[in-house]
């Protein structure tokens, strides 16, 4: 076996362990819309783990051919951070097939290559590759500013390694396929993973406490599943309510920020959070993710 062989066993067995990660992560967020984001990251991870294995195997010689399947995987990989973006109920279920347009969508140079041009490289405009840019960054933002944010920041950066050739000012006809930049690639993505399953378990064992953790408890475990941009949405509606009924709190993207974490207004406002966490994740997700239990009323 070549060096670089080992090295793209290497890349598969990253791969395959991000892939064991999104197993995991789907089992663990079940009764949340951020299921299909894990399934969806699953199946990234398997098309690249199948990828490097058809590399390592040297079934893949042909550079254009070899573009074309990295191609088809980079436009698998953003479709997680995708999915997360259309994750509220009821339209999160029909997003997904919007997701998965845009999944092809990226494809379709390396659909015209193999179809239509059989032997020639794809052929990716720059604005195409700057749209491939733009979605791998958009996937990293909305996880910057949370707990989350070191797995964020790998996933990332493995995931422009992996689709170098596809970024501006680079070219599928230049790069090499230099298999240790994979290895790397693919390593930092599943490093990425591992961290994201031990910040989950870790939070999961030490839930937010404090006078205001009827709140904050659900509310963090939503930011940190589903990412800033739906956590801000959320927090954004909340005070919208807060400020018209004149309840005397805000809901921050750290959590509950109130004058006094008891009163009259609780019932109410936790009534309302919980019509607002209920477009995300039912109220067995969010008992067995925070222990917030709606059904016991406003107190614990």
């Amino acid at each position: 076996m070549t060096d670089a062989a080992v090295l793209w066993s290497i890349a598969c067995g990253a791969a395959l362990i991000v892939a064991a990660a999104a197993a995991w992560a789907a089992v663990a967020v079940r009764g949340s819309t951020a299921v299909p984001a894990a399934v969806w990251a699953a199946g990234a991870a398997l098309a690249l783990a199948v990828e490097t294995c058809w590399r390592a195997a040297g079934g893949l010689a042909d550079p254009a051919a070899a573009a074309a399947a990295r191609l088809a995987v980079a436009a698998l990989a953003v479709c997680p951070a995708m999915s997360l973006l259309g994750a509220k109920r009821p339209q999160h279920g029909a997003w997904q097939f919007i997701v998965a347009a845009l999944a092809v969508v990226i494809a379709l140079p390396a659909v015209s290559a193999t179809l239509v041009r059989p032997g020639t490289m794809p052929d990716v405009g720059l604005l195409w590759r700057a749209f491939l840019l733009v979605l791998i960054a958009v996937g990293w933002m909305n996880f910057a500013a949370t707990r989350q944010w070191p797995a964020a920041s790998a996933v990332a950066a493995g995931q422009v390694m992996l689709a170098r050739a596809f970024l501006p000012f680079a070219s599928a006809a230049t790069d090499s396929g230099t298999a240790w930049l994979d290895a790397v690639g693919a390593s930092l993505v599943a490093a990425g993973a591992a961290c994201a399953v031990l910040t989950a378990t870790r939070d999961r064992g030490r839930p937010a406490a404090g006078p205001t953790a009827w709140i904050d408890r659900p509310f963090l475990a939503l930011r940190e599943t589903l990412g800033a941009a739906w956590a801000l949405r959320i927090a954004e509606r909340f005070n919208a309510v807060a400020a018209e009924r004149g309840w005397p709190c805000r809901l921050r993207f750290a959590g509950l920020d109130a004058a006094a974490a008891d009163g009259p207004w609780r019932p109410a406002a936790e009534r309302a959070f919980r019509a607002l966490a209920r477009r995300f994740a039912s109220d067995d997700w969010l008992r067995r993710h925070t222990g917030f239990a709606p059904a016991d009323g406003p107190h614990e």
